[in-house]
């Protein structure tokens, strides 16, 4: 079921100052700092923009995975990874046409090593760090080692001054939403059980971040 922002972000109760977007020069500084730290950053003007940019940066024969993240959904990703012209392996519908619940699980871990596999991230400090966590960790299992290439979407929104700040947009923006959408969605409560602090990546190439302007995901 495909969820925006919108869906629920009324009914719930989140510091609205950590999810404002920044100024031009906020970006900017954002950006010199994440290419410091190892990180290859492209900046897109538009969603429309961003999923071009996404399109172009894998190619074809590929094997693609995405975590769940309201963002790649806004931008028109999920869509187009199970149902766009492509050449690529889509894993995700790979998984979910297998009946067995145990060979699913094994197919959902073996994903994790995709040759591309992309996802959001809940917060993003000026001074050049991404911050996410997930109930399960079948997203960000992916991030640090396991995926060949690991391609980051967000919004310019979850751009924050610091690492503290960062942390602190995950426990009162990103974690009361994503909350409401599982309750939602599954009818379960989320949790923050799994963090990653992203802080370099030693790999070059291998991260690449696309920075939206807009305000998008949580």
């Amino acid at each position: 079921m495909s969820q925006q922002k919108s869906d629920y972000v009324a009914d719930t109760e989140i510091d609205a100052q950590l999810d404002d977007l920044p100024t031009d020069a906020a970006i900017e500084e954002t950006v010199e700092n994440l290419e410091a730290n190892g990180f290859e950053v492209v900046v897109a003007d538009s969603a429309e923009e961003a999923l071009e940019t996404v399109q172009s940066h894998i190619p074809a024969g590929a094997s693609v995975m995405n975590g769940h993240s309201t963002t790649l959904e806004e931008i028109g990703f999920a869509d187009y990874l199970s149902e766009g012209d492509h050449e690529w392996e889509s894993l995700a519908d790979e998984i979910w046409s297998i009946d067995d619940d145990a060979e699913r699980q094994t197919a959902r871990r073996e994903s994790q090593t995709a040759d591309y596999f992309l996802g959001g991230i809940n917060a993003i400090a000026q001074t050049g760090e991404l911050v996410a966590a997930d109930r399960s960790g079948s997203r960000i299992g992916a991030y640090p080692f396991a995926a060949g290439n690991l391609v980051i979407v967000s919004g310019v929104n979850k751009i924050v001054p610091t690492l503290d700040d960062a942390l602190e947009r995950l426990e009162s923006v990103a974690y009361p939403l994503e909350n409401e959408r599982a309750q939602e969605a599954y009818g379960v409560d989320s949790a923050i059980a799994k963090q990653l602090i992203f802080r370099r990546e030693l790999e070059e190439g291998r991260t690449t971040v696309v920075l939206i302007r807009e305000q998008l995901g949580y």
